[in-house]
């Protein structure tokens, strides 16, 4: 042999003259895949020299056993968690390396290795993705319900409950107001549904091939859509699920609003996610990139799909509109997932042909309700008497499908029942909502000002402010604004802090937006309740610089409101006209007697508006038109036309109505009551009622919200 340096296999090895070389004393017995040179003799026997492409090809193949074995380590049961990455200044052995991971894991998920292939691609991230899963773990594990003061904050895992999701349905507009919407679904069975799990939005169902790029996910305002988003995004930074995602990007419509300026997609990452700086263009195709879109209905971008301009490029440079439409229809990075959160009535500003999938954020189901009132209530001897308050109280039952409304709803019977308060304990929402808002004031008062009576001048004031700048919002259909709607309805945005400050649980403003501050009520429904409170305290001072409408008589003013909720297409004003009436009886405008100057109400008054609208319930040929109405009859404690239908409803006889005529009013009572009755709604039968056609069509709105009818 040629000394210690000859590897008699075929492997090179170098000679004294820095060559590589293959020696045996074989001479031509050398195997077909080595393919060696003559040269200069070494020692005693021939020496033959590898050709330099052979010696590179040898040096690649050493360096992907090298590679290969330590992934093998990695996977390793005993390989700890976090280690010490190598780092290479050499770009091609890195460039080996990524090529070699991805093979390796294409490998490993043919062999349906999945959970190999996760924990592989996990212990070899980037830094910057650790980075990105790090800072957004900081910011999503913390929530504040109803307020966005950090500091009130509690981690979202320990009060988190889990929201009730269905798949299915589609895009299309839906022109209810969303509480009708909600009264709607809580009546639909469950069994006629498929409930998903959040984290599974993405996962085909059974039997269904093609994979699921975009999914639009609806939900009325408060329901937990933006919940759902910050748990799924929490859950994934943690390695709970979703782990085949490599980036996740959260790009709420609040920030994109705020972006005026032409960029790249890259850019506009870079602007938004610092750790997208040290991602190159490639890296968008090589890893499996999720978009987070949330709030779709907050968008003041004008998405034109069919006419904005065509874009492939994430370095190209557009408007964010023109970006965004790209994305969601796949000309830009076809391969990323895109999940888009909106309220029902703006989700058809997406195609259909653009969308995977739907799903809908349902809220809390019926024990989900129970659920949350026992985790957010200590004493649960109360919690229990809390619950039976709200299942005694239809309407409040049907709201608390909203997570925020059980907040609400917590926060003040919490108070006044576990006080054992003489007050009347809230059954109708304007009351709930009343008690809510002197709760709050009374709170700031305590808590900022150090006193204990509230100052009615000042928090006058302060309701003013807000109340103008929920109705002009309300009108525009807005529930997030930003500096220059402020301005518009006369609030100083350098005293804005005193707003937020004075109602932390009403009226909030975001901080830790890279682009700019946004405000919000925390519900649509609080939005929509201090509209109600502006108009009503609008019309006791003439000095608001509003319209000359409220110069007119308190009962012209509330037909005309009426009238209005009447003839909205989309229901717009239908819970802001409950809050109205609610609000025009005596003992509503008792209780806020700190703000209200005088009380401006009446049984003449609220006995002529309750004529009004049942004069307008009888004109009225559909019973599904005539729901609200009712329920404003409920806020105006008028429940005649209920009762002159409960004599019916009471009778044992086989058909209930035979023989009966009821007036059209009746009919809609009737349907109503119904409607309200989850025991009916059980197991609707028919016949008790009465065979005849006119009966079956006028009780079709029951039927099709019944569990089983018969």
């Amino acid at each position: 042999m040629a000394g210690p340096h000859v590897d008699p296999g075929c492997k090179p090895t170098l000679n004294p003259f820095g060559q590589y070389v293959w020696a045996s004393t074989a001479g031509p017995n050398v195997d077909p895949g080595c393919k060696p040179i003559m040269g200069p003799t070494f020692a005693t026997h021939e020496a033959l020299i590898w050709a330099p492409h052979v010696i590179a090809g040898w040096e690649l193949e050493q360096k992907i056993i090298s590679e290969l074995k330590g992934f093998k380590r990695l996977l390793s049961p005993d390989y700890p968690e976090c280690f010490e990455r190598d780092h290479y200044d050499d770009e091609g052995h890195n460039r080996v390396r990524e090529g070699l991971l991805k093979i390796t894991l294409h490998i490993l998920r043919k062999m349906n290795q999945t959970d190999l292939a996760n924990t592989l691609q996990t212990k070899l991230m980037p830094v910057y993705q650790q980075k990105l899963k790090s800072r957004l773990q900081d910011k999503y594990q913390r929530v504040s319900e109803g307020m966005s003061n950090h500091g009130d904050s509690t981690r979202l895992n320990e009060i988190y409950t889990e929201l009730y999701i269905t798949e299915g349905g589609s895009g299309e507009i839906n022109n209810e107001h969303e509480v009708r919407q909600i009264e709607t679904v809580s009546r639909r069975p469950e069994t006629q549904e498929t409930p998903i799990n959040c984290n599974d939005i993405f996962k085909p169902s059974p039997g269904q091939d093609k994979p699921i790029r975009t999914v639009l996910t609806k939900g009325v305002a408060g329901i937990g859509k933006t919940v759902s988003v910050q748990k799924f995004i929490l859950d994934w930074t943690e390695g709970k699920a979703n782990q085949d995602v490599h980036f996740i990007f959260p790009l709420p419509f609040r920030e994109l609003n705020l972006i005026q300026k032409n960029l790249s997609l890259k850019k506009l990452l870079n602007q938004l996610h610092k750790e997208t700086k040290e991602f190159k263009s490639v890296d968008y195709d090589d890893y499996k990139v999720m978009f987070i879109f949330d709030g779709l209905d907050e968008c003041r971008l004008r998405l034109d799909f069919l006419n904005n301009q065509s874009l492939s490029d994430v370095t190209e440079s557009a408007s964010v509109d023109v970006l965004l439409t790209n994305l969601i229809k796949g000309n830009l990075l076809p391969s990323a997932l895109l999940w888009i959160t909106s309220r029902p009535a703006a989700a058809n500003q997406i195609p259909p042909e653009c969308v995977d999938q739907v799903t809908e954020v349902r809220g809390f189901n019926d024990p989900q309700k129970d659920e949350y009132f026992r985790k957010r209530i200590n004493d649960q001897s109360l919690a229990d008497r809390i619950v039976t308050h709200i299942r005694s109280s239809r309407s409040l039952f049907i709201m608390c499908h909203i997570p925020v409304f059980c907040w609400i709803s917590a926060t003040v019977l919490e108070r006044m029942m576990g006080k054992a308060e003489r007050a009347e304990i809230p059954k109708t929402l304007t009351q709930m909502f009343t008690h809510f808002l002197i709760f709050q004031t009374k709170l700031k008062t305590q808590k900022y000002d150090g006193k204990y009576e509230i100052d009615p001048d000042q928090a006058r004031k302060t309701i003013l402010s807000l109340g103008k700048l929920a109705f002009e919002q309300l009108e525009k259909g807005n529930l997030i604004f930003y500096e220059e709607d402020l301005k518009e309805s006369g609030i100083d945005v350098r005293e804005v802090s005193v707003y937020s400050g004075v109602c932390t649980q009403i009226f909030r403003q975001e901080f830790g937006l890279q682009l700019g501050k946004v405000y919000s009520f925390v519900h649509l429904s609080i939005q929509e309740f201090l509209a109600a409170l502006f108009k009503l305290l609008s019309f006791t001072d003439q000095n608001t610089g509003l319209r000359n409408v409220f110069r007119s008589p308190m009962t012209s003013l509330l037909k005309g409101e009426v009238d209005k909720a009447l003839q909205s297409e989309n229901g717009h004003w239908d819970l802001f006209l409950r809050f109205l009436l609610g609000l025009s009886l005596e003992s509503n405008q008792t209780l806020l007697r700190g703000l209200l100057r005088k009380t401006v109400s009446s049984s003449d008054i609220n006995h002529e508006t309750a004529e009004y609208i049942k004069q307008k319930i009888r004109e009225n040929p559909s019973p599904e038109k005539s729901i609200n109405l009712f329920h404003c009859l409920n806020e105006l404690n008028d429940r005649s036309l209920e009762q002159e239908v409960q004599t019916y409803l009471s009778s044992t006889s086989d058909y209930r109505l035979l023989g009966v005529r009821l007036s059209a009013a009746q009919w809609s009572a009737l349907v109503f009551v119904l409607l309200n009755s989850e025991k009916e709604l059980d197991e609707f039968i028919l016949r008790k009622y009465d065979l005849s056609e006119e009966c079956f069509l006028r009780l079709l709105p029951v039927i099709k919200a019944s569990r089983k009818a018969k």
